[in-house]
């Protein structure tokens, strides 16, 4: 039974995702341990930069090589917010630019508003030391 499953895995992509990922991940961490920016601010940085990257066509490349390693992270919400904004301007003009990004990506926000407001109901904020 597992023999079967772990037979049908493509491990490259694994692989792949998992290195893609994590250089995300090790570029918000190394912002968190060497600048005064807020945990906030880079969360806005890595969703801009997705939009922006999406909204060139450069992102999806990327989302092609590494599936979910790109997919998952924060530039692939900003990406996802871009790819429905353009999709919906297409058919709706300008209405459709800035109501595309929220109906693509509907889903996760209401799962972040759901997760967010029950993590803050268990845990203590702090302000980062400037």
């Amino acid at each position: 039974m597992f023999q079967d499953f772990f037979n049908g895995l493509d491990w490259m992509m694994l692989i792949k995702a998992f290195v893609v990922g994590g250089l995300i991940c090790v570029i918000g961490q190394v912002l968190i341990d060497k600048t005064k920016l807020t945990p906030a601010r880079i969360l806005v940085i890595f969703v801009t930069a997705g939009a922006i990257l999406g909204g060139l066509g450069i992102y999806q490349k990327l989302v092609d090589y590494a599936g979910a390693g790109a997919t998952v992270p924060l530039t692939g919400f900003g990406n996802l917010l871009a790819k429905g904004a353009i999709k919906k301007a297409e058919t709706d003009g300008l209405v459709g630019t800035f109501t595309g990004g929220t109906a693509a990506a509907a889903g996760g926000i209401a799962a972040a508003i759901f997760f967010g407001y029950i993590a803050s109901l268990v845990s203590k904020p702090k302000m980062k030391k400037q």
